[in-house]
């Protein structure tokens, strides 16, 4: 039934006048444009990251003329069986150059691998071998089947018209080999992926895989390696091209040199637009469960960046990290946000935050972008249906919540990836990681459970928990108190503590940093003192001011606070007080000098009094450091 179907429509099309098929293929591409929503938006996706200088405009010109050229060859492939040779002949020519070679190669036969690929009217290079002068060589194409048998068979009996011969990818090797060795013509499709079988190469500066058959099967067989393709020059009107492919003899040489040739054909505008781009080259890197991390049989990305003069990978991947909102937990994201630069260098990280973190999240130096959130309000989720036109491949959440999950959604990301807790679904993840049953997350960092996270997507580098600065060396340095805590008043040590600590001290210098809200605490513990010893900073220094002062000091002392964070990642030795919190779950992360000070009877996972905690027990702590 399917053949008859497939005869049917092939004649009615073969017979049909052109000036009627012109403006079909033109209507079905456009209606196929609009109707395949998913892959209109990868082939958007792919131009965007392969031509980004490019204006939207004309990147969805070649998407809907790409469309149109798929409509166009459907009909072509369906027609072809009912073409007398007379027509053919007019509707295809082998340009000089390929003729100049079938002279020359008449004249001294040698075996040929020529790499072909999913272009515009592939359909027609069935033809070679009715053009060629004669004697025609040898020529057969490894392709793949179709799942359909009856469909398969139909289209291989028409291919094979005029003595080409399409040789199954599962038991056609062979038969290839022996055409090779009879000096004949096999031709591969190498622009397809090429998955964990293939090997990472860059391809319009993405990561993809590439395969490696053509460039083995010649250089196995000392064959020359060229490309051959079919030039658009009017509805069902092809020039054939072919190219020969200079490389060092090796295959992975042939491999990055048939890899560069596609990469700059892609440059000219025509070939663009005829190239299948839904084919989706760089699906490979997609893989959820190695998102994080680059992999595949082999790796030519060493070699391919050498070739190219390149000193480092270029970023295109696109990863969207939404960070939490609490400046701890900022903080706390760095080591693995390094962590995801080193095992994905290709990628282009932006960090998605409040805007009062940008300049600290800049100097880290691990994004490529900083997207400020926008300011809370009724347009505030428009902003991010405004980024779908940015095309995020990734969106990586820190955050638990459920704007956070739509924030990601709404702004068109692929793949979205999230930590699920126990009894909080989070159903606009597309990809989440659910802790095993036996992890107690009060014995385990909060880090560890984002490392997990990454780690079930691929990650392989390990947290970097270096701090960003060497510690504070000089004499005379005062020390730092932090006595608040915007979010949680039980984390605050008493007043009187704070300045019991200060007179134990006599000889120190004393600075006390905070907020704005910690303006009435920060007064109490400092009022009374010389302000020379004692210097009330509270309220006074934004982000990067309150780093700076905190990178002056020798020692910090301090609540649970996301200053004690701060002060942690920049090398800073802490005292840290906690008391109802928990030290195992948000305790300082990075390798820097730290005593955890907790009050007496106090259980290590925490639930004590601050108020418990004496003030000879930190002095002593102090004075140890």
């Amino acid at each position: 039934m399917i053949s008859l179907l497939l005869k049917i429509t092939g004649w009615l099309l073969a017979t049909a006048p052109e000036w009627l098929l012109r403006p079909l293929a033109a209507v079905l591409g456009d209606a196929v444009f609009l109707a395949a929503g998913g892959r209109r938006r990868l082939m958007l996706s792919n131009l965007s990251h392969a031509f980004p200088e490019r204006p939207a405009a004309w990147r969805r010109k070649v998407a809907q003329t790409c469309f149109r050229r798929f409509a166009e060859t459907g009909m072509l492939s369906l027609a072809t069986p009912f073409f007398p040779e007379r027509r053919i002949r007019a509707m295809a020519r082998l340009s000089p150059a390929f003729e100049e070679w079938l002279r020359a190669r008449a004249a001294a036969p040698r075996p040929t691998v020529f790499g072909t690929l999913h272009l515009a009217l592939w359909e027609s290079q069935a033809w070679f071998t009715l053009l060629c002068p004669p004697p025609a060589p040898e020529f057969g194409i490894i392709y793949r089947p179709l799942d359909n048998a009856q469909a398969d068979n139909y289209l291989r009996r028409a291919r094979e018209r005029f003595g080409m011969r399409f040789l199954s990818r599962k038991e056609g090797f062979a038969t290839a080999r022996d055409i090779l060795r009879r000096n004949g013509c096999v031709g591969l499709l190498f622009d397809q992926n090429a998955g964990m079988q293939g090997c990472l190469t860059l391809l319009l500066d993405r990561v993809c895989s590439t395969s490696e058959l053509p460039g083995l099967l010649a250089c196995r067989h000392a064959a020359d390696l060229r490309t051959v393709h079919p030039r658009r020059t009017g509805f069902w009107r092809v020039v054939f091209e072919t190219d020969a492919i200079a490389h060092d003899g090796t295959p992975a040489g042939a491999t990055l040199a048939l890899n560069r040739w596609l990469e700059n054909s892609l440059r000219d505008e025509a070939f663009c637009s005829g190239w299948f781009w839904v084919h989706d080259r760089w699906r490979h890197q997609d893989v959820p469960a190695r998102r994080f991390r680059l992999e595949s049989k082999r790796n030519l990305l060493a070699a391919d960046l050498a070739a190219r003069g390149l000193a480092k990978m270029p970023r295109r991947t696109r990863i969207w990290v939404r960070l939490p909102n609490w400046l701890g937990d900022v903080v706390m994201t760095l080591p693995l946000l390094r962590a995801l630069r080193e095992s994905r260098p290709d990628a282009a990280i932006t960090l998605v935050a409040l805007p009062q973190f940008a300049p600290l999240l800049a100097s880290w130096g691990v994004a490529d972008a900083i997207h400020p959130l926008p300011a809370k309000g009724p347009l505030y989720f428009f902003h991010f249906l405004s980024l779908r036109c940015a095309y995020p491949d990734v969106w990586l959440l820190f955050t638990n919540s459920l704007r956070g999950d739509l924030e990601a959604r709404l702004a068109g990301a692929p793949q979205r990836f999230g930590l699920v807790r126990p009894g909080h679904p989070r159903p606009l993840l597309s990809h989440g990681y659910s802790p095993p049953a036996d992890f107690d997350p009060g014995l385990h960092h909060q880090l560890e459970g984002w490392e997990a996270l990454l780690r079930h997507f691929g990650l392989e580098s390990p947290p970097d928990r270096r701090p960003t600065a060497a510690p504070p060396a000089g004499a005379g340095l005062p020390i730092a108190l932090i006595p608040g805590s915007e979010n949680e008043p039980l984390k605050r040590w008493p007043v009187s503590g704070w300045r019991a600590l200060i007179e134990g001290l006599p000889k120190e210098r004393f600075v006390v940093l905070g907020t704005a809200g910690d303006l009435p605490i920060a007064r109490a513990v400092s009022e009374g003192f010389d302000p020379a010893r004692v210097e009330n900073l509270a309220g006074k220094t934004d982000l990067p001011g309150l780093a700076a002062r905190l990178r002056g000091c020798r020692l910090l002392v301090t609540n649970d606070t996301g200053g004690m964070h701060l002060a942690n990642s920049t090398g800073v030795p802490l005292v840290a007080l906690f008391g109802p919190t928990n030290p195992f779950r948000t305790g300082p992360v990075f390798a820097a000098p730290c005593t955890i000070l907790q009050p007496p009877g106090c259980p290590p996972t925490g639930g004590g009094s601050l108020a418990d905690l004496t003030p000879e027990t930190v002095i002593a702590a102090v004075n140890s450091h």
